[in-house]
């Protein structure tokens, strides 16, 4: 099966658009997405300046969204994160783990 065969069978609201021009980003056109909010796609540099304007309001406050979710996210295994040096989960037990004196990290043993 070519890809071409499945490019066909996409939807029409699955195809991306430039927020600029409006081209649809098929077959040999990639859109390339905001680096700051990834909320919108450009063809090229050219419409991302031209629309720069009319973006920079809500790409400044979805990025800044964004990194209060990377600051603010709670940490999967628990409050004492992951061994730096085998990357598992550290344990509550400190008979277990230690702390090195040269950089302060929780280790386990």
């Amino acid at each position: 099966m070519s890809s071409k065969t499945e490019d066909v069978d996409v939807e029409a609201d699955e195809i991306m658009y430039c927020a600029s021009c409006g081209t649809a980003g098929v077959d040999n056109i990639k859109l390339k997405k905001c680096n700051a909010c990834n909320l919108v796609r450009y063809c090229g540099v050219k419409c991302q300046r031209e629309h720069w304007r009319q973006h920079k309001g809500a790409c400044k406050k979805r990025a800044a969204e964004l990194r209060d979710e990377l600051l603010f996210r709670q940490p999967e295994h628990g409050d004492l994160g992951d061994c730096p040096i085998c990357l598992l989960p550290l344990s509550h037990d400190f008979d277990k783990s230690s702390i090195q004196s040269c950089c302060y990290k929780l280790i386990c043993n």
